[in-house]
């Protein structure tokens, strides 16, 4: 399931709560995600099968039968689309960097946070 806004507002959603399937343990808090995650489940279906073929346009082409450009202007929209998102982790970063300043937030902990975008 790709729910990546808000079915009421349609504001950004964001994942806050991760269950293990095994022993149902559940742990919340603020988690971020790959901007992959942030695509449609037709573009990440895209990128699967970008990569499956070895980055190859050309044979991506082949085997959806359209033309290089489309392919090519398919991935262009997706790469913007992803750099837009990673923008906003960029921004995100920023954040807990003023929290540290502000003696709100150890280095230790904004290193792991960063370190686990």
């Amino acid at each position: 399931m790709n729910i990546d806004h808000c079915p009421l507002c349609g504001g950004s959603m964001k994942v806050q709560k991760l269950k293990c399937l095994q022993c149902e343990i559940s742990i919340e808090g603020e988690f971020f995600t790959s901007p992959i995650l942030s695509l449609s489940e037709d573009e990440q279906l895209f990128i699967e099968l970008f990569v499956l073929n070895s980055g190859s346009l050309k044979k991506m082409a082949e085997i959806m039968q359209v033309t290089y450009p489309t392919i090519r202007s398919r991935l262009n929209a997706i790469i913007r689309k992803m750099k837009q998102v990673s923008g906003d982790q960029d921004t995100y970063k920023q954040k807990i960097l003023q929290k540290v300043e502000a003696g709100k937030l150890s280095p230790e902990s904004a290193a792991n946070i960063i370190r686990n975008l």
